[in-house]
């Protein structure tokens, strides 16, 4: 008792009130509660990374459906429009046909009347106009019976004459016409090579177009495949990265807490090993003064 009692004096004395034991304890528990402070540090990151994920996500899905319902409202809007347009054309139509047909009515009934007016006239003018004629016909029935064999001779000699002159213009016209066909059919000839040269060159320009326009489409879109391919690797090589490193972080995390109780065994088996020297240490000393005073 009195050797622990001195000791205890000797270690204030030596190391002051504290002990090294408890500076020990103390130091493990501050790097214990720092290394606890930064794991907590980087979890609480990991999960609002993955919360802010979640909202990124949840806000995306918000907006597509309601742009969704707001085509939808637009579609049916448009299809109730074109519906009442289609009525309203139809409806349009069948007045105004009921309109022309209305006075189509009314136009062949005036007609009719006019016509009925017309053939009573031409009746009452016939019969009043025919016994003035038959007077001035007979008179005139005699005349021409008396000048109408000159005439004969007359038209005769003149039909030769004309004849024969529209036989000479008829050969000039003839011989004109076929040099006028010949130089359109010509004409015809040229115009159509012409055409077909023009819409064959327009042809193969319209197909070299097609070509271009149809290798542009395949580039774009194996272009487009090939951006949207890459995305979803680089999207796919990022979300392995962050898995493999929250994965590596978690496996340091636990072989860092394997080597911390490790360690703190170590510590407490070291401490227990100090203790139980001490502890001989003192009894050693306790005999040595037991003996000494039993000599003394």
């Amino acid at each position: 008792y009195l050797a622990r009692k001195f000791f205890c004096l000797w270690a204030e004395k030596t190391f002051g009130q504290v002990l090294p034991s408890k500076a020990r304890c103390f130091y493990d528990q501050k790097i214990l509660q720092k290394t606890f402070g930064e794991w907590k540090e980087q979890w609480t990151v990991c999960r609002e990374r993955k919360l802010s994920r979640r909202e990124d996500n949840r806000y995306r899905h918000l907006l597509l459906n309601l742009i969704f319902k707001a085509w939808r409202g637009y579609v049916c809007q448009q299809q109730g429009k074109r519906n009442k347009y289609y009525i309203a054309e139809s409806h349009a139509k069948k007045q105004t046909m009921l309109r022309t047909w209305q006075h189509w009515l009314v136009y062949v009934d005036v007609q009719r009347t006019k016509h009925g007016m017309q053939s009573v006239a031409l009746a009452f003018r016939e019969r009043s106009c025919l016994r003035v004629s038959w007077a001035v016909w007979r008179r005139q029935h005699y005349q021409k019976c008396s000048g109408h064999k000159m005439n004969i001779l007359a038209l005769q000699h003149w039909a030769q004459s004309l004849q024969f002159r529209a036989w000479l213009q008829w050969q000039e016209l003839y011989l004109y016409t076929q040099n006028e066909k010949q130089k359109d059919t010509r004409a015809v000839t040229h115009q159509q090579h012409w055409e077909l040269r023009r819409c064959m060159g327009a042809w193969l320009g319209y197909l070299n177009l097609n070509r271009v326009k149809k290798r542009q489409n395949e580039l774009a879109q194996e272009f487009h495949r090939s951006r949207t391919l890459r995305r979803c690797f680089s999207n796919w090589q990022l979300s392995w990265e962050c898995r493999r490193r929250m994965h590596a972080h978690q496996r340091d995390l636990e072989k860092q807490a394997a080597k911390i109780a490790l360690w703190r065994v170590f510590a407490h088996w070291k401490h227990y090993v100090v203790l139980c020297v001490e502890e001989a240490q003192q009894c050693e000393l306790a005999e040595k003064h037991y003996k000494c005073h039993l000599l003394v």
